[in-house]
């Protein structure tokens, strides 16, 4: 049960009516509200309370005030024996419910086996859904152990079984052959960059395991080779087919984590070869869809450097041309002054003394020789493709099939295809019967270019220029999705993206949205709200000070800065009284603190499935391995301290144990027990927006995600920050510095897995665009961002015809919205909202789609409609009410405030990320998000204990409580400790003599 309950919520859920007060009998006022609390709980979540602490404090005080009993008279309510026996068995025979029974834990067991399984394989998910289900069937559940053992353990290990042996009976013995060489050595893949491996050779599998690297031709060709031999296999093309990727994850994991010899123990272990050949299976399945995804990836990344690379170099040159020859502009004024003054003179008498015949011809020669800019650019482009980037064609089209679902784009379908045909060919043209499409793949500026003359006189279409404009369109229809790749996964098929049942559950997603079946009424809302706010603006604006609206340029909004709030006046005496009382306490004393409190570490389990180490001292080393990795002091550093952990069982814990899925479900463990033990008469009510922003962090380069930032000039991946009041971070992500912002906002507020519920989220302008501001309202939130171009921001009119009741707005009127194109892709909009919010794909690739370089999707054109009126609206209420503009300043300052205490956790390196393995790098990341979520817990405590002193409560003023933040850390010591001993010497030669003073 989730603990932040507002007051409508335990109204709907908690209230007691006469029939059930009847119930309650007259009993001794603990026993009477334990009672109350036992039914009305059970009500709400089909089981009784194993403890009284799964009860929120909120729940309790509201049945009590009903029943006029203080919620303190609970504490006399005996939790184990006693009349609970009794009050148990009333409420199931009042509520019509029935004690499980050993054939009801069978028939549950068979139907998550046959019908659950794998579509939700998490066991805390599968627990949900069996309480749902036996709340439908009146029957009580039993004990959380026992029905995570009896049932839910046990229909995983059937299913697994089952899932074994059909695996095996569908595989080839050749396949079964081939992933069995997968384990044995083979000398002709070296280890790169080892010589004495080199020698020896190495295994397929671990060939199979590594990353791509950045964006370089010999990393295209190597990726293209590991692709190669993943399909070299031989994996039936429907083995997996109706087994989603998230389960086969669960395998290819393991296989990532196990080593070759316990690999190889287990082919020849007696029963396990049905197991052994489905994890190999499903770890090649997983990986040849990320290994063609990487394959893209670098295609995309280095079609797009030879660009930017050539045209740097073409502006370096032509500003360092312009500094070297500005005798142009002098002569060009020349030029222009002797026209006008002689408009009727001829040229040769004119115009010829002033420059000479000379210098005229060499200007022509040299305009001749160099071309408009963006001839230059792409001669410069062809120049490097020819030379060197062309080694990346035979190995892109060897191995990846390309695909459209649009008629439109099948001449570039066609055009991949002429490429292969004639890739091996010595030649230059192509031939000339030969039938070439151009139509949407070579730019009309280009159609030109592309053609040069034979020996015999004929215009013939050049071969490489050709490809180059082949793979450049390729580029663009890729990263929106128009055209697909088989076999991969984020660009795959854009129809996969979307629920297939759609239309057969239509009803149940417009439900699950919360928005009307019909468009008509959808619209009329927004319009509404679209008019109103309109008018609200306008007819406000001559008595609203801080804003004004000119004609300046087309439009212009000016808008005055928001008036400095009151400084707090105590808040730097609380943060010191709580430095003298807790001096320097460790950052791994806090982690292992809030462990202790809230078990986090339970999250952690092997991802072999086997574990050996007592949990005691696993605990012990995942606190040790979980403060290397969130400070990035390494493991080598940590081991090294007083606690009888060696490197070794290090590595082998974060090996075995650490992955992000149990990284972030320790951080909402976290989130959600700091929302528990926050004090409402400290904090204030609990919140229901969160704010939204990335910062950079230096990283090691070899990779994808890894990219030179212009706004910070260095390279590094950027993280991704959801956080809510009180610098409460609930999500982080760690994405690339190009990619877009807004995939990731939307993701963070869907995916964050807390008992927060967020309704508003504030982002700056990076974060918003008008695709956002339509999922975000399709997705039942808010998006509140801060513009930093305000001033040439623009409103659109809801009716054409309106526009002459915005007197006061004229100057920043724009087009009508197309109510009627909104209508048309209303059920398409809602289905790509639909598939958000269930996860059928990763936000960013269900957004590449609705980009500007797919401006002609309808469903695009209409998310955009949609956006600008959203848009509108937000800006003038932005605009009218300057309490909206304190409440998104004040939302992006509590970002600001969580990333000023990153380096202070990741202060290890320099704070740089060093490796190359994004998955590693995201390991860090979570783990660092997981050690300031410690430090904010403990600090919520903290800050408690002192203010639960009235002297300190009393002093507080109204700007206190605003200001007031458990992120704070100047009473930490997050090092280590340092001991300094007069007596002992380093024992070295030469300091024998004692030091006196």
């Amino acid at each position: 049960m989730k603990h932040q309950w507002q007051i409508d919520e335990l109204e709907a859920h908690f209230t007691l009516f006469p029939p059930e007060l009847g119930l309650l009998g007259n009993e001794a006022p603990h026993n009477q509200l334990g009672k109350a609390v036992l039914l009305k709980y059970f009500q709400h979540e089909g089981c009784f309370p194993e403890k009284a602490k799964d009860v929120p404090e909120d729940i309790v005080t509201h049945i009590a005030q009903q029943l006029d009993f203080d919620a303190e008279v609970l504490q006399n309510y005996n939790w184990k024996v006693g009349r609970i026996k009794q009050h148990r068995k009333e409420i199931r025979e009042w509520l019509g419910f029935r004690p499980i029974a050993v054939t009801d834990q069978r028939v549950l067991r068979d139907w998550l086996q046959s019908d659950v399984i794998p579509h939700e394989h998490r066991p805390a998910h599968l627990e949900q859904l069996v309480r749902r289900r036996l709340k439908q069937l009146h029957i009580e559940p039993p004990s959380t152990k026992r029905l995570q053992e009896r049932i839910i353990n046990s229909a995983l290990h059937r299913y697994a079984q089952q899932f074994f042996k059909t695996i095996l009976e569908q595989m080839p013995d050749a396949t079964r052959n081939n992933l069995n060489q997968l384990i044995t050595l083979d000398v002709s893949l070296p280890e790169e960059g080892d010589e004495a491996e080199a020698a020896a050779g190495k295994y397929p599998l671990h060939e199979l395991k590594s990353d791509s690297g950045d964006a370089k031709v010999k990393h295209v060709k190597r990726t293209a080779q590991r692709l190669k031999m993943l399909q070299d296999i031989g994996l039936p093309e429907d083995l997996f087919a109706e087994i989603p990727l998230p389960y086969l994850r669960i395998y290819q994991q393991q296989v990532t984590v196990s080593s070759i010899s316990h690999l190889q123990r287990r082919m020849k272990m007696e029963g396990q070869q049905a197991q052994h050949f489905t994890m190999l299976a499903a770890f090649c399945w997983v990986r040849q869809r990320e290994v063609t995804d990487q394959l893209v990836d670098l295609c995309v990344q280095i079609i797009n450097d030879i660009r930017l690379r050539a045209k740097k170099r073409v502006e370096r040159e032509l500003l360092a041309d312009f500094i070297r020859v500005n005798g142009k502009q002098q002569l060009l004024y020349r030029l222009a002054e002797a026209m006008l003054e002689n408009p009727d003179g001829i040229i040769r008498e004119v115009l010829y003394p002033l420059v000479g015949e000379g210098k005229l011809e060499a200007l022509v020669e040299e305009f001749k020789t160099t071309g408009t800019y963006r001839q230059i650019v792409q001669t410069r482009v062809n120049a490097s493709y020819t030379h060197h980037y062309r080694q990346i064609l035979p190995p892109i089209l060897e191995v990846l099939e390309f695909q459209s679902n649009n008629e439109q784009y099948q001449p570039l379908i066609d055009a991949l295809k002429l490429v292969a045909a004639y890739l091996e060919e010595n030649m230059t043209f192509y031939p000339v019967n030969e039938e070439i499409p151009l139509e949407g793949i070579v730019p009309k500026q280009w159609q030109n270019w592309i053609y040069q003359q034979d020996n015999l006189g004929r215009q013939r279409i050049r071969r490489v220029r050709y490809e180059l404009c082949v793979l450049q369109s390729l580029r663009e229809k890729l990263r929106c999705k128009e055209i697909w790749v088989v076999g991969a996964d984020r660009y795959r098929n854009p129809d996969e993206d979307v629920p297939t049942d759609f239309s057969d559950k239509r009803d149940a997603y417009y439900e699950a949205l919360n928005l009307p079946l019909g468009a008509d009424e959808f619209i009329a809302t927004v319009k509404t709200m679209h008019k109103q706010a309109l008018q609200e603006l306008n007819d406000g604006l001559p008595d609203n000070p801080y804003v004004q609206i000119s004609s300046r340029q087309g439009g212009w909004i000016h808008l005055s800065p928001l008036k400095a709030q009151e400084e707090p006046a105590n808040l730097r005496r609380l943060k010191h009284h709580i430095r003298q009382q807790w001096w320097m306490t460790s950052l791994l004393d806090m982690l292992k603190e809030v462990d202790f409190q809230v078990g986090f570490t339970d999250s952690f389990h092997s991802l072999t499935g086997q574990e050996r180490i007592p949990r005691p001292e696993l605990q012990k080393r995942l606190l040790l391995c979980l403060f290397g990795l969130g400070t990035n002091t390494g493991l080598t550093s940590v081991s090294m301290g007083n606690h009888g952990v060696d490197l070794n069982k290090l590595q082998y814990v974060r090996r075995r144990f650490i992955a992000k899925a149990s990284l972030r479900q320790a951080i909402s463990q976290v989130v959600d027990a700091t929302l528990a033990i926050k004090q409402p008469q400290i904090w204030g009510e609990h919140a229901t927006w969160c704010a939204s922003d990335s910062k950079q962090f230096a990283a090691w380069n070899q990779n994808l995600m890894t990219q030179w930032h212009k706004r910070y000039h260095k390279a590094g991946v950027m993280i991704y920050w959801h956080v809510a009041k009180q610098s409460l971070c609930i999500y982080s992500q760690l994405k690339a510095p190009s990619s877009s912002e807004v995939a990731y906002m939307i993701e963070g507020v869907l995916r964050h897995c807390t008992d927060m519920q967020v309704d508003r989220n504030y982002v700056d302008t990076h974060g918003q665009s008008e695709v956002a501001f339509a999922f975000s309202h399709l997705l039942g939130f808010q998006l509140m961002p801060r513009f930093k171009d305000l001033y040439k921001q623009k409103l659109s009119l809801a009716d054409k015809e309106d526009k002459d009741q915005y007197s006061h707005l004229q100057a920043i009127l724009q087009k009508a919205i197309d109510w009627e194109l909104i209508v048309q892709q209303y059920d398409e909009m809602v289905k790509y909202a639909t598939a958000l919010r269930l996860g059928t794909a990763e936000a960013e690739a269900i957004l590449r789609r609705f980009t500007r370089k797919n401006q002609q999707h309808p469903t695009y054109k209409a998310l955009a409609e949609l956006g600008r009126a959203l848009k509108t609206i937000f800006l003038c209420r932005y605009l009218t009410h300057e309490e909206v503009r304190r409440e998104v300043q004040g939302g992006l300052n509590v970002v600001e405030n969580w990333n000023s205490a990153n380096s202070f956790i990741l202060y290890g390196r320099q704070g740089e990320l060093s490796s190359n393995d994004v998955n590693a790098q995201e390991i860090t990341m979570l783990s660092m998000h997981l050690l300031q979520a410690c430090l904010v817990y403990v600090n919520t405590l903290m800050v408690q204990e002192v203010l639960a002193e009235p002297k300190w409560h009393d002093r507080m003023t109204k700007a206190d409580w605003r200001g007031l933040t458990p992120l704070f850390y100047n009473h930490v010591n997050p090092y280590g400790i340092f001991e300094l001993d007069m007596a002992k010497r380093i024992p070295l030669a030469g300091a024998t003599t004692a030091v006196t003073a």
